[in-house]
């Protein structure tokens, strides 16, 4: 018999254990960590012992995720409600940009939005961007976080040459309008296996608010 064979027989016969329980006290096997022979009953508590930890240590996580969820949420509800709370494009534009540094510790934020019409403020946000950028912001069909940047938006960080991470955004509804970038130095803090589900929320945030002051298309 090879080793799957026992293993499948005492799977299928359990009363083996009560039978012969005095042999199974004299089973020694090698100790997971120190590597001398131990009763096999005690192996079976350390095991048990191992996957509690295991259990433990998922759970903790499980916790640790929904309490830094709640605060995401928290954060994007007090956004929203000052957004929607924005009288102009330029307050608007404001609140968005003071949001995401100061709640959502963003390092940088810069925004281009197209589309806007005359009579509004001279804004950087509303400086005229050439076609390639548009045409990238069409092209996303959700945020794009990584190293690579929109075509020429390093120019509109300060410092934008000691930025590694990136994450574009576009501003749409039935047409896109705009193009959100957030930025950071440490290279981790935007990258392309990050979860994005927030990120497109803000960005569906975003572009709703800002689009109540642009001229209907």
């Amino acid at each position: 018999m090879d080793a799957s064979a026992v293993a499948e027989y005492l799977k299928q016969h359990p009363a083996f254990f009560e039978d012969y329980a005095d042999a199974l006290a004299d089973i020694f096997v090698p100790h997971p960590h120190d590597g001398h022979a131990i009763p096999i009953a005690e192996r079976q508590i350390l095991t048990l012992r191992e996957r509690t930890r295991e259990l433990e240590r998922q759970l903790a996580e499980l916790l640790r995720n929904g309490t830094e969820n709640d605060a995401i949420g928290e954060k994007l509800h007090r956004s929203t409600l000052a957004l929607f709370a924005a009288r102009d494009l330029e307050t608007t534009l404001a609140v968005l940009s003071h949001s995401l540094r100061e709640d959502f510790g963003v390092p940088q934020v810069a925004m281009r939005v197209w589309g806007a019409g005359p009579g509004v403020a001279a804004l950087p946000e509303l400086e005229a961007v050439p076609p390639e950028v548009r045409d990238y912001a069409d092209r996303l069909r959700g945020p794009h976080c990584g190293a690579e940047v929109a075509p020429g938006s390093r120019a509109w960080f300060d410092d934008g040459e000691a930025l590694a991470s990136f994450a574009f955004l576009s501003l749409r509804t039935d047409a896109t309008f705009g193009l959100l970038a957030l930025a950071s130095p440490d290279p981790q803090r935007f990258h392309s296996a990050m979860g994005t589900v927030y990120l497109l929320r803000l960005s569906e945030l975003a572009s709703v608010a800002i689009a109540r002051f642009l001229p209907a298309s």
